[in-house]
């Protein structure tokens, strides 16, 4: 088996990201690979308007899937589960999907049909530059509480500006309805509110809870493994 994880919105160096659970996976003999996503500027074209934006993304995770037919999990992260929706589809070596306080678009569905219908306080969007990010000043506070402290100072390290398009482009198939998926609820989530997550996990075939933030792959990176060998 091997993992795939696709992170989430406004970061680079996926690898990073997930660095705490992978290395736990590892230590059991599960490899793990975390795909760049170009409308995150992660693979030297810049993001904005006339840059990189989803299909882009999909291409990029479904190359990895095309490297071999190893049984895989793929782990989406908050809008990775956007990429996911389409970037699984026809794959038979995927046999589950873990979506990480995360979306499962319906085909023809975008990110920016889901949430409380308003620009979330903690995102930065220029208009002109055609690109978003995360407002550094509350990344602790919103996403990463209950993070170790070296992990919350460098996480700044690895934010990044993000094409803005990626939020109205819509899906063009749902992995999720044909691949088995769970999802997992952040219950101290600060960025997506656990009632959202809540709704959006109906879709899914199976849910669990932890009481975690935005990023338990960080937080509680041994439970996130013992999550994703079960399954």
């Amino acid at each position: 088996m091997k993992v795939v994880f696709v992170h989430g919105a406004c970061v680079r160096d996926g690898s990073w990201w997930w660095h705490r659970t992978a290395a736990l996976l590892e230590e059991r003999g599960v490899a793990s690979v975390a795909p760049a996503l170009p409308s995150c500027g992660e693979t030297g074209r810049s993001a904005g308007a006339d840059g990189p934006g989803l299909p882009e993304d999909v291409a990029a995770v479904r190359q990895v899937l095309r490297d071999d037919d190893e049984p895989t999990v793929l782990v989406a992260h908050s809008y990775g589960g956007i990429v996911t929706a389409e970037a699984a589809a026809g794959f038979g070596s995927v046999r589950h999907v873990l979506l990480v306080s995360s979306y499962l678009p319906e085909v023809g569905q975008s990110l920016s049909e889901f949430g409380d219908g308003g620009p979330a306080p903690f995102l930065d969007v220029d208009p002109d530059a055609g690109t978003f990010g995360v407002r550094p000043e509350l990344l602790v506070s919103t996403f990463l509480q209950d993070c170790d402290p070296d992990v919350q100072a460098q996480a700044s390290q690895h934010l990044a500006r993000q094409s803005v398009q990626v939020t109205h482009q819509p899906v063009g198939a749902a992995a999720w309805q044909q691949v088995p998926s769970t999802y997992l609820v952040c219950t101290k989530d600060q960025g997506t509110p656990p009632r959202l997550q809540r709704e959006f996990a109906r879709r899914a075939g199976s849910v669990v809870e932890l009481d975690t933030g935005h990023h338990p792959f960080l937080s509680q990176p041994a439970a996130v493994r013992d999550l994703v060998l079960s399954l």
